[in-house]
């Protein structure tokens, strides 16, 4: 045997020792399973890092992502419980949990997944009327996630969410609720504006009941410092009076006063007497008494009475 076939077959065995090796390694990536068959039977299944499976009678069968993964739901058409007719579609959130169960558990999980979630958004749309599928979307996507998980749980995904993508009703009911917001918008722009116009009314009032009642508390105030002012003008004049008085009587006791007191009582009776003959139709006839002289004297007796009477009051008190 020579050299160069002995070298040959090191070489062969060298080269079979290396795709055997090559075989035997497997390198897992990040968040994917491996799913290992011996014979058509399931062995084990592979997780990330290194691995090693037998060449000869192992095989990968299955290679399955622990990735989040979204999947488009078709459109389809329910039926609501107003016997409305709706299109829906949405979007699909789901993960493997159990890579055995994903792969002999169900043929293909995500078409599997996918048409319950159909089934049952159908369902969960005919327990509800209209106007709730827009108003109670987050409820019913949670619903459905809630009933695809325990359908699911046998083949190893679990639904993380579901959302509607969108609803569309047919075109008359369209019509119909654009008409209805347009109704429900004219009828708050009505109430809004029949509330400021309400509003302005009450302003007013209240603003003509304050002017009102400011202008009685002014009229008030100043008939009350007329009335204050005419009172001290009353009393400023009677003091006057009074004052004068004092001093027509201070003057009066005195000889001088008594003489100028007794003058001008004779010019008020001279001027009397002619205030009569000038008015009267009646002819006054003198006579001794009705001269001057007399007049003043008549008047100077008088007086003189009056200041005894005075006197002898004043005396017996």
């Amino acid at each position: 045997m020579s050299v160069s076939f002995m070298l040959f077959v090191w070489v062969a065995i060298a080269g079979i020792a290396i795709v055997i090796l090559f075989k035997s390694v497997k390198f897992v990536p990040q968040n994917r399973a491996f799913v290992v068959e011996r014979f058509g039977k399931y062995t084990k299944t592979l997780e990330a890092g290194l691995n090693f499976l037998n060449p000869f009678f192992d095989r990968v069968a299955y290679n399955r992502t622990l990735k989040e993964q979204a999947f488009d739901v078709p459109s389809q058409a329910a039926i609501t419980r107003d016997n409305i007719s709706l299109v829906v579609d949405g979007v699909l959130y789901l993960k493997v949990l159990d890579p055995y169960k994903a792969s002999y558990g169900v043929d293909d999980y995500v078409y599997a997944v996918t048409q319950l979630a159909q089934t049952t958004m159908r369902s969960e749309i005919g327990k509800i009327e209209l106007d709730k599928t827009f108003e109670e979307r987050e409820a019913l996507n949670n619903n459905i996630v809630s009933q695809i998980n325990e359908a699911a749980g046998p083949w190893g995904v679990m639904v993380l969410r579901y959302e509607i993508k969108d609803i569309e009703p047919p075109r008359t009911v369209l019509d119909a609720m654009e008409r209805q917001m347009k109704a429900e918008r004219e009828k708050r722009a009505a109430i809004l504006e029949s509330e400021g116009e309400r509003q302005s009314a009450i302003n007013v009032a209240e603003g003509e009941k304050q002017a009102r009642v400011l202008a009685a508390e002014a009229e008030k105030s100043e008939q009350i410092l007329q009335a204050e002012g005419e009172a001290n003008a009353i009393i400023a004049v009677a003091e006057a009076k009074a004052e004068a008085l004092h001093k027509i009587g201070a003057a009066a006791n005195t000889e001088d006063g008594q003489k100028a007191v007794q003058l001008d009582l004779a010019e008020q009776a001279i001027t009397a007497k002619e205030a009569i003959a000038r008015e009267s139709s009646v002819v006054l006839l003198s006579d001794s008494n009705t001269n001057a002289s007399n007049v003043v004297a008549e008047a100077m007796t008088i007086v003189n009475r009056l200041n005894q009477s005075n006197e002898k009051a004043n005396g017996n008190a």
